[in-house]
């Protein structure tokens, strides 16, 4: 049978370089110009050669997000733009505007044309006419049920690809205005600054001062914050629905959580087709997921439209109950020793889990670590300090390190 793609986000660099390590089939990324996420690192035009590289070396396909909705004053620099990177070798382009699709096809005809999710493409007949133009995939807009998924692939000749973890906007497929009338960053123009994210009291014009708290009933709250997407125990059915590619939410999130997602995701595919018929879903995969930072997670609109337990709820709080400590930078096998680039706060003492592509996570206790000029310390607390540490199992470049908080000596995120 033919495998589902997955997916996963590249904000900079390093990221994509952990998506491709820990088991994408595809990246996808922002240049530094026409993207809709604008606060991610993004990719100048060498970066993404670079990456482009990096990628194609492993297999790995590359997807870049064209996808801002242009106006006037966008079209020629768009046009210019694409002149400047057509030869780079971008697998795919996902674009939202009409114009710049066929901009696209006219500049690099040899890439495929991806719909971005924020064109809401929710029905059969619209995918026809976007088949028909010529565009080779959609991606589904988020409020789409499992069901019709299905129907749209059975009825349409068109590659299909759907969210399967991040998080969710409480806009229709991210048609957003409240950032560009609160902060005048317009969020169809790459400058979310998510207000619906920020925490409201209630004001009455003539009792200043005076905030009332928001009542919730039976039928929710109808305020603005969403839960995170987590298909991960439901792959067999995000699978059973016939999409082309399932794709993980998060560029502007950190390393650490590209690892992590992507590693859980590739398990529970794999595992998918090794044995379809007696298919089982690992409680670790979940454990995985929950170990970077999340908000409470929903299936969103896949089996019914969201309550008030997954759309709408109080707080727009993270759960963070493990940090990113550091990354391996290099390891001697002979000693056992591994170079580490420090990310938060190392002291001498801590338990620590360290996990690499492939490779379940281990438990380790920091002892003996030294920093670059070969002296003991009792902790590493500058962002990107360089020290060696003694490991139990071999590790490699590209190994990541993460502290559970509370344990003993916990470290901050």
């Amino acid at each position: 049978m033919d495998r589902v793609e997955l997916l996963a986000p590249a904000g900079d660099l390093e990221k994509l370089k952990a998506a491709v390590d820990y088991g994408a089939d595809a990246v996808y990324f922002g240049g530094s110009m026409f993207s809709l996420r604008a606060g991610a690192g993004n990719f100048s035009e060498e970066d993404m050669r670079r990456g482009v590289s990096y990628a194609h070396e492993r297999g790995v396909k590359c997807h870049l997000t064209l996808n801002i909705f242009p106006h006037n004053e966008d079209i020629v620099p768009i046009e210019d733009y694409l002149d400047r990177i057509k030869d780079i070798g971008i697998d795919a382009f996902i674009v939202s505007d009409p114009g710049t699709v066929l901009t696209v096809m006219e500049k690099v005809p040899e890439a495929e044309v991806h719909l971005s999710t924020q064109a809401n493409m929710t029905n059969a007949k619209t995918a026809q006419f976007w088949k028909d133009i010529g565009v080779k995939r959609i991606v589904l807009a988020r409020e789409l049920t499992l069901g019709e998924i299905a129907e749209i692939n059975r009825s349409v000749d068109i590659d299909t690809e759907c969210f399967v973890h991040g998080a969710m906007c409480i806009s229709y497929s991210g048609r957003c205005l409240l950032s560009n009338f609160m902060t005048e960053r317009d969020a169809n123009r790459g400058m979310c600054a998510h207000p619906c994210r920020w925490k409201y009291r209630l004001e009455e014009e003539k009792r200043p001062g005076q905030y009332y708290p928001i009542e919730e009933d039976d039928r929710g709250t109808y305020i603005m914050n969403s839960g995170d997407l987590c298909m991960i125990e439901h792959m067999a059915d995000v699978i059973g629905s016939g999409v082309s590619s399932v794709k993980i939410e998060g560029r502007m999130k950190s390393m650490f959580y590209v690892a992590t997602v992507t590693q859980a995701y590739r398990r529970a595919i794999d595992a998918y087709y090794e044995d379809p018929e007696g298919y089982a879903v690992d409680p670790s995969w979940l454990g995985e997921v929950k170990k970077v930072s999340h908000r409470e997670f929903t299936t969103g609109f896949y089996y019914d439209r969201p309550t008030n337990k997954d759309q709408n709820y109080r707080t727009s709080e993270y759960t963070r109950d493990y940090s990113f400590v550091g990354k391996v930078l290099s390891y001697d096998s002979d000693s056992g020793i591994a170079e580490v680039e420090q990310r938060n706060k190392m002291l001498e003492g801590d338990e620590v889990e360290i996990f690499g592509p492939g490779a379940p996570f281990f438990t380790q206790k920091i002892t003996g670590m030294r920093n670059e000029e070969g002296e003991l310390i009792d902790a590493a607390p500058h962002p990107q300090q360089r020290v060696t540490m003694k490991t139990d199992r071999p590790v490699a470049p590209g190994y990541i390190i993460r502290k559970k908080k509370g344990e003993k000596n916990g470290c901050e995120s």
